[in-house]
């Protein structure tokens, strides 16, 4: 079946506006013009815009979104079983959420009491899920099963003291490391001041501290482009190279 670019946003609700937009972008070409000229779309192309609407959704931008529906269509089933595990882990944080939210409620209704440690029990196990779905994979590679879960345990102990005084420290170190982008060289104490900071840091979660590890650590940091965007989008444009110099150079 053959559909106008009329048609097309009327069953769709995206407006013509936008799917000449998505033309011009070669995200959504249409599959022929018309003897007038006019754009003429068919089941296929129903088909890559049902994608592009469900991708953008989930917030993604429309670069990332032309990347995953170019793919071939063997690995369109594979990239929707990715997102839609995505989706299930988001759909979890949110549960757990909602869980802490009714749980305060009632708490300051005075109908239940609440220890410290279930207050914040659910956020440090959102960071723990967040964490998992970015790096779990390549931490896992990188350390062993056995390391990872041993660290996720500490973590999901930390006291709230703890967790407070480890987010204070990242937040120094980044703080430092901008500073460093701008004035700070190697060997110097600013430099020392900021693997000491990252050191302190990772023996939050770490069951066992090791230069080696932290070697490798930082060449994760480079070497994964998530890794040096955090990094990066904190601090400045290459946080990521000189936090892994200095660490290289001091653990």
């Amino acid at each position: 079946m053959e559909y106008t670019i009329k048609q097309i946003a009327e069953i769709s609700g995206v407006t013509t506006r936008t799917l000449r937009f998505y033309d011009e972008q070669s995200l959504l070409k249409p599959a022929f013009l018309s003897d007038a000229g006019y754009r003429m779309y068919t089941e296929k192309e129903v088909d890559r815009l049902q994608q592009i609407l469900l991708y953008r959704s989930m917030g993604l931008p429309l670069k990332t979104i032309k990347e995953l529906i170019d793919r071939p269509e063997d690995k369109i089933q594979e990239t929707l079983v990715q997102q839609r595990l995505q989706l299930e882990q988001k759909r979890q944080e949110l549960d757990r959420l909602l869980q802490v939210l009714d749980d305060t409620l009632l708490y300051y209704k005075g109908e239940i009491e609440m220890t410290n440690k279930e207050k914040f029990a659910a956020f440090k196990k959102e960071k723990l899920a967040e964490n998992e779905a970015k790096y779990g994979k390549e931490i896992r590679e990188q350390y062993g099963e056995e390391a990872v879960e041993s660290s996720n345990q500490k973590w999901q102990e930390m006291t709230e003291f703890d967790y407070q005084k480890m987010e204070e420290i990242e937040k120094e170190l980044l703080n430092r490391l901008t500073r460093y982008l701008q004035e700070g060289e190697l060997p110097s104490s600013l430099a020392e001041e900021i693997f000491s900071l990252h050191k302190l840091w990772l023996q939050f979660s770490w069951e066992k501290y090791s230069g080696e590890a932290h070697k490798g650590l930082s060449e994760m940091y480079l070497n994964d482009e998530r890794f040096t965007q955090y990094y990066d989008e904190k601090s400045g444009v290459g946080a990521a190279e000189a936090l892994y110099q200095i660490i290289q150079h001091y653990a």
